[in-house]
């Protein structure tokens, strides 16, 4: 009996954006009903890849066979056509339609619309009944959990007939109870006979939810494992091309006086809506505080209002003698005055200014204290010879302080704001993020530099998305939902499953002391 083709076969796939080579002769054979993993540093041409085979872009040269039969895949409908379907990391939904009309739209099957919802509706019910993918079919997406969008969005993918579901990063915006409870839905797919691609840069997810894992770097597949024959650690060396160090060592804090206190901090957006309520925070000098939750909780606003972008509506801020309020605002000037330093969660938008060189960008927001600023001009000699210490200092490549910044990866630009900021040696450090859209070699050295920094006597607040991020650095753990602190724990008793009931609003102390969820 001859053996069953492969699901998707990639044959000496190629793709250049202009001097940029993004795939270089990548194949791959991926089993009919399996889980597979890609992972790869960022650039390593992962997600070109898969965009190919969505249709999204075209090969320049190279072959798909799906089932073991060629194909062309020169559009997402093609791929559909193909039974290929992809979760996209940001959901593909419109807020103010129900579930059902959200996966129907755009395969309607006649002029008349009625007919499509009904046979749709059954379909739904036979799909969340088999794979575990129950939504109400009539409720509207925008008042639906995000875990419960990402199930609308794998629904659509499933009416239109997709056998192979590709699903990048779809664990971003999930509580890790909610994660778990995707890769069941996931792991019930696969025991149906679909094949799953996971896109993700979360190793421990790899290892978790995987049947095989490819590994790309620099646009090339260079290996493939079998998932219960490797580690994490195997893995990021493949992916980075050397031993790096997932597990952070470091010293226990020794907290001194409180640098930054926040009292009672309220906030209203433009439409009166609260988005921070009765938010209380202490950051100590010599100690990291981590805030945790799922991204849209009020992280964001809570960072902006800590650095001078936003004033508060209520409550107030204290750093050493200042009291910063409704009535007496600072700006982000007169917080850098004040001791404070920012790494901004959006880089792009508050850290930088792409068209800039590194030499300017090594000094922005510092550029007319000594001795950057002379009389009358900049001194450029100053600020060449201080971008270029702290390029060596925090190993940012490549060392050229007159490219442009918008010339550098994603995880040098953050490096060098790092180290701008640091720089300054700050009372005070807010991040936001430290390490999005960054390499796993990168991650590991500014997780080194946040820890150097406490231990020098830098009281830092952390804000992250990724909740291994905060419990490897912070010392401390609040975790927002909805716009206040609903739960804190000490860095060393953290533990996963206690922080996501927190983030998702569920943790009861008392069930947990006689071991009720």
């Amino acid at each position: 009996m001859p053996d069953t083709p492969p699901a998707i076969e990639l044959r000496s796939i190629d793709k250049s954006f202009g001097p940029v080579h993004a795939n270089r002769g990548v194949s791959l054979s991926i089993a009919r009903g399996s889980i597979t993993g890609i992972i790869g540093e960022n650039g390593a041409g992962k997600s070109t890849l898969m965009s190919i085979l969505y249709g999204l872009y075209e090969a320049d040269s190279g072959a798909i066979l799906v089932d073991g039969q060629p194909v062309r895949i020169k559009s997402p409908r093609d791929a559909i056509a193909s039974g290929i379907g992809m979760v996209h990391q940001h959901f593909m939904l419109i807020d103010t339609f129900t579930v059902l009309e959200n996966v129907v739209l755009g395969a309607e099957t006649g002029a008349v619309l009625r007919p499509s919802l009904a046979a749709a509706r059954q379909e739904l019910e036979r799909l969340g009944r088999e794979y575990g993918l129950r939504v109400n079919p009539d409720a509207l997406v925008g008042d639906l959990p995000v875990s419960e969008q990402q199930r609308v969005e794998i629904l659509k993918v499933l009416y239109r007939g997709a056998r192979i579901l590709i699903l990048d990063e779809p664990s971003a915006v999930l509580t890790p109870q909610e994660t778990e409870q995707l890769f069941r839905i996931l792991q019930a797919l696969r025991d149906r006979g679909a094949t799953v691609i996971l896109i993700t840069h979360k190793l421990r997810e790899i290892m978790a939810a995987t049947d095989t894992v490819f590994v790309m770097r620099h646009g090339q597949m260079v290996a493939e494992r079998q998932t219960k024959a490797t580690n994490s650690e195997e893995l990021a060396e493949l992916m980075v091309g050397r031993k790096v160090r997932l597990a952070l060592d470091k010293p226990a804090c020794h907290a001194e006086a409180p640098a930054l206190t926040a009292e009672r901090i309220g906030l209203r957006d433009g439409r009166g809506v609260a988005v921070l309520d009765n938010i209380d925070i202490t950051v100590r000098a010599g100690e990291i505080v981590g805030i945790a939750g799922v991204s849209g909780n009020g992280q964001s606003e809570l960072l902006e209002v800590l650095a001078g972008i936003r004033a508060p509506t209520t409550g107030r801020l204290v750093i050493g003698d200042r009291a910063i309020d409704a009535a007496h605002p600072a700006d982000p000037a007169e917080m850098r005055a004040l001791g404070l330093a920012h790494v901004p969660e959006d880089r792009h938008r508050y850290a930088m200014v792409a068209p800039f060189d590194a030499t300017e960008t090594s000094v922005l927001g510092y550029h007319h204290e000594p001795p950057f600023s002379g009389r009358y001009l900049m001194d450029r000699r100053a600020m060449a010879g201080h971008c270029s210490n702290l390029m060596e200092h925090y190993d940012v490549r490549p060392r050229r302080p007159e490219l442009r910044s918008s010339s550098f990866s994603g995880g040098n630009q953050q490096k060098l704001v790092l180290a701008r900021e640091i720089a300054t040696k700050p009372k005070i450090l807010l991040v936001g993020q430290p390490t999005r859209g960054v390499d796993i070699g990168a991650i590991e050295f500014i997780h080194r530099q946040l820890v150097a920094a406490r231990d020098a006597g830098c009281a830092i607040l952390v804000v992250s998305v990724e909740l291994d991020e905060v419990m490897a650095l912070a010392d401390r753990i609040l975790v927002m939902y909805g716009g206040q602190i609903v739960g804190e724990v000490e860095g060393s008793a953290a533990d996963e499953r206690t922080l996501g009931l927190m983030m998702a609003n569920v943790w009861r102390p008392d069930a947990a002391k006689a071991g009720v969820p």
